[in-house]
Formats: structure tokens, C-alpha cells, sequence
């Protein structure tokens, strides 16, 4: 059976950040949590043909701004996904959370209710970067969230940094990474900003560093982590053994996932002896709308067609630095690998993928240059 994961989306903000295309809305007077609970645990009902037979090996709790809801709509919405789907005894179960929202009584009961790993969006912990990316936290706030996730019993939990700032140095980012490290996470997510369209940062680009300059910082911190005893995993996630992130590896191998909330993708997979087929679905993007939707929350299901699985696979697949086991193409996208040979060899030749005939893997010079590893896959 193709391994389930779920994903949740909470889209409230207290402040939308001016690099973030996500589904975030910025809150406006009191959350309606309770109602949207309802609605969330709605929602995976009608989902709920998609199981399958399944038990859950993953829930990430995303958005926007999840921490704003308190420990016990997340109490309630975990007690009704029990009674919807099947838990792995061993389920990895993750909340974002911004160093802003962070109260130690908060996030204990959070610990409580289920929930067993954190991510928290620190990003930076200089004050003018901060500044920059519109964050609404300091640099104090930040080492506070780090150390009420150890005092609330969070012995997994990871860091979101950023590095490629407006006129961010080398030595900056790296300071970045050092007081990230005193924070004793068991996992970092480090990844360049990126100007995303749709955003204030796509309406007003602000002045980033030389692509060389990114390149070099980069590389410094990629040797710093691993001095750290921190492996590179996935071209932007680093973490210490056993800690990378389940949910996040079940896309990465093109496994299966529930979406559920406003805006919420998920991927499916149905199979039959004659009749194999993946379906992308994305719920109703506007909260007021997800809330009115009366059971109609799907805004999309739509079959990926044949030819496009070689590159929706590989697009997930090469983000890790070990790649994965070939026989996975075939198992997750019911068509045979041979049919890819001729594209393979040529990037092997290249020397963008590696050569290894039981697995598809980038080598360092391909994952540094995915993009162009990806359109022989168009």
C-alpha cells in the first residue's frame, strides 16, 4: 500500500509576510476555531473513500499561522480524526508555530493533545532582516519559543531559516545558522528566499545579494551543519539521525497525502487490476467560503494525465540527496521505469544523475542544478 499522510491548513496570520505565497489571510478580530474544526473533520469524511484500508503515517498541522488556535480545538480535531482514519502507532504529528504565539502553558498542552513535533518559523534572528521579511518577532523571542518547545517536552522539533536576504552577508547568514545551532533542534529547514509572484516582494523586489554570493553562502553553511553533526537530506532540510521529517519524506517519494482547510492540496492514488490513477485535489481557498461550503469543499479534482507523472514524480523524488529506490516509479506511478531509460542515461551522462542502477539519485552537480535536471522530464 502507497504510505497516507495528512495535511491540515489553518490560513489565519496575525500579519501577512511580504515573501509568502501561501493561503494566508491576516486575522481579523476573534478566530472562529470552533467551526472550523467542524468543518475540517467534515471535510475528511467526504475525503475519507480516498483511505482505503490506511492508517495515518503522518499529520502536519500548516498554514498561515496554526498556533493560533489553542490546545483544545487541536484536542478535538485529533480525537475526531481518530475516529475517521486510522493512527500509526508511531505517528508523527506536527504543528507550525511562530515564536510570536509561544507560551510555555500553551505548548505543553499542545504536547499533550498529540501533538509530538514543532516547526518553528524563526527565519532570522537579525533584527534588520527581520525588519526586512516583516516579521513581527525579535531575536529574544525567537530563543524564548526554542527553549518553552524544550521546558514543554518537544524533543523533535525544527527551525525554518532563511538565507539569500536583502543584502544579507555571508557572515550574517552563518551567525544565523551558529545561534540556530545553540537552540539544539533535532532538525533545520535552511532554503534561499525566493521572490514568489503574488507577492509584495514580487511587487517591490527588494535588492538581494549576487547569485554567486548565495551560491558561496550556501555551501559555507551546508559544511557548517554537517560539522554539527546535522545531514543534508533534502536540497533545503538537515537534520540530526532519525530526526528528518516523516511527512515531508512521504512527498518527497511520491507517496500519498489528504488534504484538508482552505487551500489544502492532497495527492491520491486508486488502484485496481485494471485501473491505476492519481488525483490532485485542492480544497476552497477562501476561509469565509471553506466555512460556508455546506460539505462542497473540494474546489478541484483533477487525474494527473500519463504523461505528466515522469516530471510530478521527479520533481518530488530528486529533492533528496540519496534519491530513492527506482522500483518506487513504478509502484507509485504504475508505469515502467524503461520507458525513462534513454532521459536517465543522458543525464547520467551529463553527470546530473547518478549511475547506480537500483536507484534514481542526483549526484551534487544535479541538485544544484535541478531545474535543468527536471525539463528532460517535460
Amino acid at each position: 500500500m502507497i504510505p497516507l499522510s495528512l495535511y491540515v491548513h489553518v490560513p489565519w496570520c496575525v500579519r501577512k509576510c511580504p515573501y509568502c505565497d501561501f493561503n494566508s489571510h491576516q486575522q481579523q478580530g476573534e478566530l472562529p476555531e470552533a467551526d472550523y474544526v467542524t468543518a475540517l473533520l467534515q471535510d475528511l469524511r467526504i475525503d475519507s473513500t480516498y483511505i482505503q484500508g490506511r492508517s495515518l503515517q503522518s499529520i502536519f498541522i500548516g498554514g498561515g499561522t496554526p498556533s493560533l488556535f489553542s490546545a483544545a480545538s487541536y484536542e478535538r480535531l485529533l480525537t475526531g480524526i481518530r475516529q475517521i482514519v486510522p493512527l500509526a502507532a508511531d505517528i508523527e504529528i506536527t504543528l507550525e508555530a511562530n515564536p510570536g504565539t509561544f507560551e510555555q502553558e500553551k505548548f505543553s498542552d499542545y504536547r499533550k493533545a498529540g501533538i509530538n513535533r514543532l516547526s518553528i518559523g524563526i527565519q532570522s534572528f537579525d533584527a534588520a532582516h527581520l525588519h526586512k521579511l516583516g516579521r513581527i518577532h525579535g531575536r529574544e523571542e525567537a530563543l524564548r519559543a526554542a527553549a518553552i518547545a524544550h521546558a514543554a517536552g518537544f524533543d523533535n522539533f525544527n527551525l525554518d531559516l532563511m538565507f539569500g536576504l536583502p543584502d544579507q552577508s555571508q557572515a550574517q547568514a552563518l551567525a544565523d545558522l551558529h545561534i540556530a545551532l545553540s537552540c539544539q533542534p533535532t532538525h533545520l529547514s535552511w532554503y534561499q528566499l525566493t521572490i514568489e509572484p503574488n507577492t509584495e516582494f514580487f511587487r517591490r523586489p527588494p535588492a538581494l545579494p549576487p547569485d554567486d554570493n548565495i551560491a558561496d553562502m550556501q555551501q559555507a553553511g551546508i559544511d557548517l551543519l554537517e560539522k554539527n553533526g546535522f545531514a543534508r537530506y533534502e536540497i533545503s532540510a538537515y537534520s540530526k539521525p532519525g530526526k528528518a521529517s516523516r511527512h515531508n519524506f512521504n512527498y518527497w517519494q511520491f507517496g500519498d497525502y489528504l488534504g484538508i482547510g482552505a487551500g489544502a492540496h492532497g495527492k491520491l492514488t486508486t488502484i485496481a487490476s485494471d485501473a491505476f490513477e492519481i488525483v490532485r485535489t485542492r480544497k476552497t481557498r477562501m476561509p469565509q467560503h471553506y466555512l460556508a461550503a455546506q460539505g462542497k469543499f473540494t474546489a478541484e479534482a483533477k487525474a494527473v494525465p500519463v504523461n505528466e507523472l515522469p516530471l510530478e514524480f521527479m520533481m518530488n523524488a530528486l529533492r533528496l540527496t540519496e534519491g530513492v529506490d527506482a522500483a518506487l516509479y513504478c509502484e507509485r506511478t504504475g508505469q515502467p521505469l524503461a520507458e525513462l531509460l534513454p532521459t536517465l542515461q543522458q543525464l547520467q551522462r551529463k553527470q546530473l544523475m547518478q549511475t547506480c542502477a537500483d536507484r534514481l539519485a542526483p549526484t551534487a552537480l544535479g541538485l544544484r542544478f535541478l531545474n535543468e535536471v527536471l525539463l528532460e522530464f517535460m
